[in-house]
């Protein structure tokens, strides 16, 4: 297999993407799909992984900000776009003038976007964000008839489009949790105040589920689902299993040294590791100023030469080791950290359970030194 010239990379399986939207569609029939590629696309490449999702059947992706909704168009992406966090200071009228829609969970940001808006000449699209249970963004429930009332107001003055009504899931990812029916019964109710407001119609999209929810609720599909990781093959409830998904990243990096160590050798920064006997360590080109958790010293596992080795002391910044005994071990051996497992390698999931976190931030801590080596 030919390497390019990097200490790493992480290859990512477009047909995979693919594959794990159609089958989101199948547990979904009926509904947009949304792909949420926000934070690069979970770390795989925000412009690749969307076009991917377009692909297979997502009529939308989403961005967290409004520069990555505009990253996006600038790659020429032209599906629609929803971008919903937005502080003060933003890029509000290049945002409305390419077409990205936005939510709002405030009159004043209403009003904000309404101005970019008139200033544009063109029409923004705004979805309404409810605050059903997660209490982050949204207008709370004593709050939501003013936002109505404010979006039909510049609606009317021709400045805003309500496209979208939404909320988000606290613990969808929790089967039987009790909030879950609670929020959709408060969604449905802001539903309900919206539309005898007149925010209603087949026009405006009512969305709330995540991957999640798009897997286990049914009756919190609505209009559209919104996957994110769940579209990058990763299980969004995985004591439930994978639900058919496959993996699209794979880490893998090159030895970068391998030598023999004598035995009581201590190893990396702290001497947290000793070696038991004579033994082989490879150098691996990765630490945590890519991504892997320096708390996945002693814990974590790799696959070389064959078998799994654990990291043998500390994660440093640009490196780790492992100890393979008396296997053969040479510079430029591949390492696999992570990928779907098919070889006997570790997987994004068995990362996050050994380090106690969950696999959004194993992948998306990823960073920019690795490139993203599309396959």
């Amino acid at each position: 297999m030919s390497f390019p010239m990097t200490p790493a990379e992480a290859r990512v399986d477009l047909s995979a993407i693919r594959e794990n939207v159609a089958l989101l569609g199948e547990h979904a029939p009926g509904a947009e799909i949304m792909v949420v590629v926000k934070a690069d696309g979970y770390g795989h490449g925000m412009v690749a992984c969307g076009r991917a999702a377009l692909e297979g059947g997502a009529t939308r992706l989403g961005a967290a900000y409004i520069r990555e909704a505009l990253e996006l168009r600038a790659a020429g992406v032209t599906a629609p776009i929803l971008s919903w966090i937005i502080p003060p200071g933003e890029p509000l009228d290049e945002a409305v003038g390419q077409g990205v829609e936005l939510s709002a969970g405030t009159p004043a940001l209403v009003d904000e976007i309404a101005a970019a808006a008139g200033r544009t000449g063109v029409a923004a699209r705004v979805h309404l964000k409810a605050d059903t249970g997660l209490a982050r963004g949204g207008a709370a429930p004593a709050d939501w008839p003013a936002l109505v009332d404010r979006a039909m107001a510049r609606q009317s003055e021709g400045t805003v489009e309500v496209a979208g009504l939404w909320s988000h899931f606290a613990c969808a990812d929790m089967p039987g949790h009790p909030s879950v029916h609670a929020q959709l019964a408060a969604f449905d109710d802001a539903l309900a105040i919206a539309e005898k407001a007149g925010a209603g119609g087949s026009h405006v999209i009512r969305h709330i589920a995540n991957s999640a929810a798009t897997m286990l609720l049914p009756q919190a599909h609505y209009d559209m689902v919104r996957p994110g990781l769940a579209a990058y093959g990763l299980s969004p409830v995985p004591e439930l299993g994978d639900f058919g998904l496959h993996p699209a990243m794979t880490l893998v990096a090159r030895i970068a040294l391998a030598k023999r160590v004598p035995a009581g050798s201590g190893v990396s920064y702290g001497h947290l590791y000793v070696t038991e006997r004579e033994t082989t360590l490879g150098l691996v080109p990765l630490g945590y100023a890519d991504g892997i958790l320096r708390h996945a010293t002693n814990r974590a596992e790799v696959l070389a030469g064959g078998r799994r080795r654990r990291i043998a002391g500390r994660v440093c910044m640009d490196q780790f080791v492992i100890d393979v005994g008396d296997d053969p071990l040479a510079e430029g051996d591949e390492v696999i950290l992570f990928g779907d497992g098919s070889r006997g390698e570790p997987t994004a999931q068995e990362w996050a359970d050994s380090l106690g976190t969950i696999t959004h931030e194993i992948v998306t801590r990823i960073g920019s030194r690795v490139p993203r080596v599309y396959r």
